[in-house]
């Protein structure tokens, strides 16, 4: 299906991609961004357009009011605002974790639209929009912006001239070519979205059960949470912890997803796992030894007669109550309390077995799917990497 081209140290290298289709030959050509890109300078006078967007990193670019939940431009006056149309692009140069130096989309809406000045919007003509868009989502024009960008006065935004930005480096096949790319990644994109639909429907199913199976209504007798386990902070702190895993470490517990790891551990037990602090509040169970940040919290040595993962499934279900709870004015926090206070319902040993048994199943599942998502999401980058130059 592919061709591996090798780059040689010390040779004259050829413009071509590392992996490519077999029936494709030659050279890429070099052109520079504003050879295909004009800026867009149309502004929105008399304020005649109130669709208002953002350009967002894990989003596109979307109405403002769906990303927010409501609207921050100025509704009186956005004639400094850019007007933009269909296949328009934006580049936003506010740097995120998955975007290090600003996103580049494309509008896909039908209507007219508006966005901020202090984005970079441009129309395309005389290459595959579609190609240029995957393009923007490898990581080959970030170089460019390393040597001619900084963060200026913000350290959060990357300050690059306008006219800088278009004299981006290009390089691309012919027309074909491109089209073939962008066939590959869009199957496989397409591959990405249903499997992410198959995880919503099973976390929905399993978030529908919780709710039925947990309601509150439906018991008579409760217990709390600090009555039948013990509770506890942790010891370390962020800063401390590897991003990868190495012999003699553990896993290391803070408010994110992502695990990372110690050389020490603070807790061998199994143990429902819990973030001090966030705008959502939501478990993670584990069983072995593993460290824990300073503000997360570790509930463990559960009572005889409940089961630590019926415990679980419980506090999946509690969202709300730990959001009603928190404390603080800037970040919501957790107190110890809180956690003591939680009431449980008190069902016999074998119903809590009967509703572990039925959850498990669709929580594997869930786990099974996120696995070959995110093999399709490597596939993904690892395509970017090596098709483009």
């Amino acid at each position: 299906m592919f061709k591996m081209n090798k780059k040689i140290k010390g040779s004259k290298n050829l413009n071509v991609p590392n992996l490519r289709f077999p029936e494709f030959s030659g050279e890429w050509e070099k052109s520079r961004l504003n050879r295909f890109a004009s800026k867009i300078t149309k502004k929105n006078k008399g304020n005649t357009i109130s669709n208002v967007l953002s350009n967002s990193a894990n989003y596109g670019i979307i109405p403002q009011i769906d990303f927010f939940d409501r609207s921050i431009a100025n509704s009186d006056n956005t004639e400094g605002y850019y007007v933009i149309e269909k296949n328009d692009f934006v580049y936003n140069p506010r740097k995120s974790a998955s975007a290090p130096y600003g996103p580049i989309n494309v509008y896909n809406g039908e209507a007219c639209g508006i966005i901020s000045p202090l984005y970079l919007c441009f129309k395309v003509k005389g290459i595959n929009r579609r190609f240029l868009y995957h393009y923007f989502k490898s990581t080959k024009w970030h170089p460019y912006m390393y040597a001619n960008g900084d963060s200026g006065a913000r350290h959060d935004r990357v300050s690059i001239k306008d006219e800088t930005f278009l004299e981006l480096p290009i390089f691309h096949p012919g027309e074909a070519e491109q089209c073939k790319i962008v066939e590959l990644v869009e199957s496989l994109d397409n591959r990405i979205a249903t499997q992410i639909k198959i995880i919503e429907k099973l976390e929905s199913l399993i978030k529908g059960l919780c709710s039925s199976l947990f309601d509150k209504n439906k018991y008579d007798s409760f217990v709390r949470l600090g009555d039948i386990s013990e509770i506890t902070n942790g010891n370390s702190d962020v800063q401390d912890a590897s991003l990868s895993y190495s012999d003699g470490m553990y896993p290391f517990f803070d408010r994110s997803e992502d695990i990372k790891f110690l050389p020490e551990y603070l807790l061998d037990k199994e143990a429902i796992i819990y973030p001090g602090e966030g705008s959502e509040f939501y478990p993670r169970y584990y069983n072995g030894k593993f460290a824990l940040h300073q503000r997360c919290y570790a509930i463990y040595d559960i009572a005889p007669n409940f089961a630590t993962r019926y415990l679980y499934f419980f506090c999946k279900t509690q969202n709300s109550y730990f959001v009603r709870n928190a404390v603080g004015s800037t970040v919501a926090s957790l107190r110890l309390d809180t956690f003591k206070r939680l009431n449980i319902p008190n069902i016999p040993i074998e119903v809590q077995k009967t509703y572990i048994q039925l959850l498990d199943k669709i929580e594997t599942k869930i786990v099974d799917n996120k696995t070959v998502l995110k093999k399709y999401e490597e596939q993904k980058k690892y395509l970017l990497s090596k098709m483009f130059i």
